[in-house]
């Protein structure tokens, strides 16, 4: 029988020339949900997005040279996440992150 939980979404943006040090802000931050024993967390690719610079980031254009968005997804209890977040913030103080509340099924 299904079981139904809520818990908590958190969303990073990113960007993919975002660093720290020499790796990819967004592969360390996965990386650090990953130790951290998180319950889920995915790095998305964006084709194309802007953020708040109004630059247009796109994948249509090879040549021009810009680093696509990122989103990390990141799925646990709001506990968790919360926690998560904290780390976040001290790493992207002025970037973009939402969370929310959502329902997971398992089968």
């Amino acid at each position: 029988m299904p079981v139904d939980d809520v818990r908590t979404r958190l969303q990073v943006y990113l960007a993919e020339d975002d660093r720290s040090g020499h790796r990819s802000l967004g592969e360390d931050l996965l990386a650090q949900a990953h130790d951290r024993g998180m319950a889920g967390a995915t790095l998305w690719r964006g084709i194309e997005g802007f953020g708040a610079s109004g630059g247009m980031r796109t994948a249509r254009f090879p040549d021009a040279g810009a680093a696509l968005p990122l989103v990390l997804e990141v799925v646990d209890t709001d506990e968790r996440v919360q926690a998560f977040l904290d780390a976040v913030v001290q790493r992207l103080p002025a970037a973009l992150v939402t969370t929310e509340p959502v329902r997971v099924r398992r089968g």
